[in-house]
């Protein structure tokens, strides 16, 4: 009997593990519909900035600015995009072994690296490897608003234009797919120029002057440039770090949604699995209880007939 009775409160226990893995399953799908909305109304936002990059580049605008600037990488900055919370599989462990790895190749090269953290568990998992981090963010969840992003991002302009710092990598999970999620290391400063379209290596345009007259002539009947293309750059090229930088923080809130609803949903389909083995291991025992209850009675009324 107690060993029915053990299976059957283990029964009971497993059951109750599956409730709240199912809860937490629906509640991963629900954030990551919003998050997921969010991130590719961002990304069309940066995709058209790049455009406008691209069309003031076509006029023959000098692409010049301190923000473009690529110097001998003497100190660089590293931020680290992790989760306030766990059970979301590998997400935060990849997250960490990502920038282990960076941070020890900046120690390789002799780079003193200033380290800033979002995220409880990657602070708790780089404290315990004695990684030592300038700046700590506990306050961004699954809705990273850019309005608490931009304060951080405009450090970083400020420190890099004041050459502070020379190179600022950010790592995080890039998004890709529901089934495909990457922990990457991305460099958003210095700037990449922006590039002409249609462009080949060497700054020469296919099919001669013809084709730059025609590329100038389409970027002049799209844009009005007021007061010059270069004071418009002056706005831009900041706007662009800042939105590649909250995308980032987008992509990373996704990631973890997604990676959390695929943990619960395996954890909830091997909690059903264990159920309905404990369940048959428990019949088993129950029926062999029972056996040998009625054997006991038989041998009982076998023994007074006599």
């Amino acid at each position: 009997m107690a060993k029915a009775r053990a299976l059957d409160r283990r029964r009971r226990s497993v059951r109750n593990i599956r409730k709240i893995t199912r809860t937490m399953e629906l509640i991963a799908t629900a954030r990551f519909k919003k998050a997921m909305d969010r991130s590719v109304a961002a990304r069309d936002y940066t995709k058209q900035l790049v455009k406008i990059l691209e069309n003031i580049a076509s006029v023959g605008a000098d692409v010049v600015h301190p923000l473009l600037d690529v110097r001998p990488t003497k100190r660089a900055a590293v931020l680290v995009l992790s989760g306030n919370r766990g059970l979301c599989g590998g997400y935060n462990s990849n997250i960490v072994r990502q920038s282990v790895a960076i941070l020890g190749q900046w120690r390789s090269e002799q780079v003193d690296t200033d380290v800033a953290v979002s995220g409880k568990r990657g602070i708790s998992a780089l404290k315990f490897r004695g990684i030592h981090m300038d700046e700590r963010y506990t306050s961004f969840e699954d809705k990273p608003a850019f309005d608490a992003v931009m304060p951080i991002g405009r450090a970083y302009l400020e420190a890099y234009a004041s050459g502070k710092i020379d190179r600022l990598d950010v790592v995080y999970t890039r998004f890709h797919s529901i089934a495909r999620q990457e922990a990457v290391t991305e460099m958003l400063l210095p700037l990449k120029a922006p590039e002409i379209a249609g462009a080949v290596p060497g700054g020469a345009v296919p099919g001669g002057a013809a084709s730059g007259t025609a590329t100038t002539q389409l970027a002049s009947q799209e844009y009005d440039f007021y007061p010059s293309a270069e004071s418009i750059l002056e706005e831009i090229l900041p706007a662009s770090f800042l939105s590649r930088l909250f995308k980032c923080f987008l992509d990373a809130a996704v990631s973890e949604q997604v990676a959390r609803m695929v943990a619960m949903k395996a954890a909830s389909e091997n909690a059903a699995g264990l159920i309905k083995n404990l369940s048959r291991r428990y019949n088993r025992a129950r029926q062999s209880q029972i056996t040998g209850e009625i054997m006991e009675i038989l041998g009982g009324v076998e023994a007074l007939k006599q």
